[in-house]
Protein backbone atom coordinates (compact mmCIF):
# COMPACT_ATOMS: atom_id res chain seq x y z
CA UNK A 1 0.00 0.00 0.00
CA UNK A 2 0.80 3.54 -0.61
CA UNK A 3 1.26 5.83 2.50
CA UNK A 4 -0.66 8.62 0.70
CA UNK A 5 -3.56 6.55 0.29
CA UNK A 6 -6.77 6.87 1.62
CA UNK A 7 -7.15 5.52 5.41
CA UNK A 8 -9.22 6.17 8.55
CA UNK A 9 -9.39 4.21 11.26
CA UNK A 10 -11.72 3.14 13.74
CA UNK A 11 -12.08 1.99 17.22
CA UNK A 12 -15.67 0.39 18.59
CA UNK A 13 -16.84 -1.45 21.72
CA UNK A 14 -18.13 -4.37 19.59
CA UNK A 15 -16.71 -8.06 18.62
CA UNK A 16 -14.96 -8.22 15.19
CA UNK A 17 -18.02 -10.45 13.78
CA UNK A 18 -20.08 -7.80 14.64
CA UNK A 19 -17.87 -5.22 12.93
CA UNK A 20 -17.52 -7.86 9.60
CA UNK A 21 -21.06 -7.78 9.68
CA UNK A 22 -22.00 -4.17 9.25
CA UNK A 23 -19.84 -3.72 7.11
CA UNK A 24 -20.96 -6.42 4.89
CA UNK A 25 -24.14 -4.44 5.18
CA UNK A 26 -23.28 -1.82 2.54
CA UNK A 27 -26.80 -0.44 2.08
CA UNK A 28 -26.62 -0.26 6.31
CA UNK A 29 -23.90 2.31 6.12
CA UNK A 30 -23.38 3.52 2.30
CA UNK A 31 -26.74 3.94 0.40
CA UNK A 32 -29.53 1.61 -0.12
CA UNK A 33 -29.04 2.75 -3.82
CA UNK A 34 -27.04 -0.26 -4.27
CA UNK A 35 -27.73 -3.42 -6.35
CA UNK A 36 -26.52 -6.68 -6.07
CA UNK A 37 -24.42 -8.85 -3.29
CA UNK A 38 -22.29 -7.13 -1.02
CA UNK A 39 -21.55 -10.36 1.36
CA UNK A 40 -20.53 -12.88 -0.85
CA UNK A 41 -16.75 -13.49 -2.08
CA UNK A 42 -16.68 -12.90 -6.03
CA UNK A 43 -20.30 -11.21 -5.73
CA UNK A 44 -20.37 -7.88 -7.41
CA UNK A 45 -22.95 -4.63 -6.32
CA UNK A 46 -23.75 -1.61 -8.29
CA UNK A 47 -23.69 1.93 -6.79
CA UNK A 48 -24.87 5.10 -7.99
CA UNK A 49 -25.62 8.80 -6.76
CA UNK A 50 -28.13 10.46 -9.13
CA UNK A 51 -25.70 10.82 -12.49
CA UNK A 52 -22.72 12.38 -10.33
CA UNK A 53 -21.17 9.04 -9.36
CA UNK A 54 -21.49 5.43 -10.17
CA UNK A 55 -19.48 2.37 -10.10
CA UNK A 56 -19.81 -1.80 -9.71
CA UNK A 57 -17.27 -3.77 -7.29
CA UNK A 58 -16.69 -6.76 -6.71
CA UNK A 59 -15.59 -8.55 -3.30
CA UNK A 60 -12.58 -10.17 -4.30
CA UNK A 61 -11.67 -11.42 -0.36
CA UNK A 62 -13.62 -11.90 2.41
CA UNK A 63 -12.27 -13.39 5.86
CA UNK A 64 -14.32 -13.81 7.98
CA UNK A 65 -13.75 -11.03 10.77
CA UNK A 66 -10.84 -10.39 9.64
CA UNK A 67 -10.83 -8.74 5.89
CA UNK A 68 -12.99 -7.69 3.44
CA UNK A 69 -11.65 -6.43 0.22
CA UNK A 70 -13.33 -4.43 -3.13
CA UNK A 71 -12.38 -3.79 -6.44
CA UNK A 72 -13.55 -0.91 -8.33
CA UNK A 73 -14.37 -2.51 -12.08
CA UNK A 74 -16.14 0.67 -13.39
CA UNK A 75 -16.69 3.63 -12.16
CA UNK A 76 -17.89 7.16 -13.39
CA UNK A 77 -18.06 10.18 -11.88
CA UNK A 78 -19.64 13.61 -13.37
CA UNK A 79 -17.59 16.63 -12.17
CA UNK A 80 -13.83 15.17 -13.10
CA UNK A 81 -11.98 15.32 -16.28
CA UNK A 82 -10.62 11.44 -15.52
CA UNK A 83 -14.57 10.07 -15.07
CA UNK A 84 -12.98 6.41 -14.55
CA UNK A 85 -10.33 7.31 -11.40
CA UNK A 86 -11.37 4.54 -8.79
CA UNK A 87 -11.06 2.09 -11.92
CA UNK A 88 -8.76 -1.03 -10.38
CA UNK A 89 -8.58 0.78 -7.06
CA UNK A 90 -9.24 -1.49 -3.91
CA UNK A 91 -11.24 -0.84 -0.95
CA UNK A 92 -10.07 -2.40 2.09
CA UNK A 93 -11.53 -3.09 5.51
CA UNK A 94 -8.79 -4.75 8.06
CA UNK A 95 -10.47 -5.88 11.31
CA UNK A 96 -8.40 -6.80 14.51
CA UNK A 97 -9.00 -6.71 18.23
CA UNK A 98 -7.25 -3.49 20.44
CA UNK A 99 -7.11 -4.94 23.97
CA UNK A 100 -11.15 -5.09 24.76
CA UNK A 101 -12.02 -2.89 21.83
CA UNK A 102 -12.09 -3.86 17.93
CA UNK A 103 -10.02 -1.69 15.48
CA UNK A 104 -11.43 -1.39 11.37
CA UNK A 105 -9.01 0.25 9.19
CA UNK A 106 -10.06 1.37 6.25
CA UNK A 107 -7.81 1.90 3.41
CA UNK A 108 -8.84 2.63 0.10
CA UNK A 109 -5.57 2.07 -1.94
CA UNK A 110 -5.28 3.97 -5.00
CA UNK A 111 -7.22 6.78 -3.93
CA UNK A 112 -4.49 9.36 -3.80
CA UNK A 113 -4.34 13.42 -3.20
CA UNK A 114 -3.32 13.21 -7.05
CA UNK A 115 -6.33 12.58 -8.16
CA UNK A 116 -8.77 14.85 -8.86
CA UNK A 117 -12.05 13.75 -6.70
CA UNK A 118 -9.41 13.24 -3.36
CA UNK A 119 -11.01 16.03 -1.84
CA UNK A 120 -14.61 15.10 -2.01
CA UNK A 121 -14.07 11.35 -2.11
CA UNK A 122 -11.95 12.32 1.44
CA UNK A 123 -14.74 13.48 2.97
CA UNK A 124 -17.41 11.18 1.73
CA UNK A 125 -15.38 7.77 2.61
CA UNK A 126 -14.61 10.03 6.11
CA UNK A 127 -18.12 10.36 6.49
CA UNK A 128 -19.10 6.93 5.71
CA UNK A 129 -17.03 5.26 7.51
CA UNK A 130 -16.45 7.36 10.68
CA UNK A 131 -19.67 8.27 11.58
CA UNK A 132 -22.19 5.93 9.43
CA UNK A 133 -20.06 2.66 10.05
CA UNK A 134 -19.24 3.45 13.54
CA UNK A 135 -22.91 4.44 13.61
CA UNK A 136 -24.67 0.83 12.48
CA UNK A 137 -21.59 -1.13 14.01
CA UNK A 138 -22.36 0.60 17.73
CA UNK A 139 -26.26 0.94 17.69
CA UNK A 140 -27.56 -1.22 14.21
CA UNK A 141 -28.52 1.60 12.73
CA UNK A 142 -25.99 4.02 10.43
CA UNK A 143 -26.32 6.83 7.96
CA UNK A 144 -26.38 5.05 4.77
CA UNK A 145 -27.93 7.27 2.35
CA UNK A 146 -31.44 6.61 1.51
CA UNK A 147 -33.84 6.05 -1.47
CA UNK A 148 -35.87 8.74 -0.12
CA UNK A 149 -33.34 11.13 1.51
CA UNK A 150 -30.59 11.93 0.10
CA UNK A 151 -29.20 14.71 2.67
CA UNK A 152 -25.48 13.76 2.84
CA UNK A 153 -25.24 13.68 -0.59
CA UNK A 154 -27.37 16.42 -1.57
CA UNK A 155 -25.55 18.61 0.89
CA UNK A 156 -21.60 17.14 -0.58
CA UNK A 157 -23.30 18.22 -4.26
CA UNK A 158 -23.85 21.76 -3.32
CA UNK A 159 -21.11 22.38 -1.53
CA UNK A 160 -18.26 20.70 -3.85
CA UNK A 161 -20.60 22.00 -6.71
CA UNK A 162 -20.97 18.61 -8.64
CA UNK A 163 -23.68 18.91 -10.77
Amino acid sequence: MNNQDFTTTLLVDQTPEVAFDAINNVRGWWSENIEGSTDTLHGEFAYHYEDVHRCTIKIVELVPAQRVVWLVTDNYFNFIADKNEWINTKIIFEISKKGDKTEIRFTHQGLVPQYECYQVCNEAWSHYINDSLQSLIATGKGQATSKSNDHFDSQMVEKWGLK
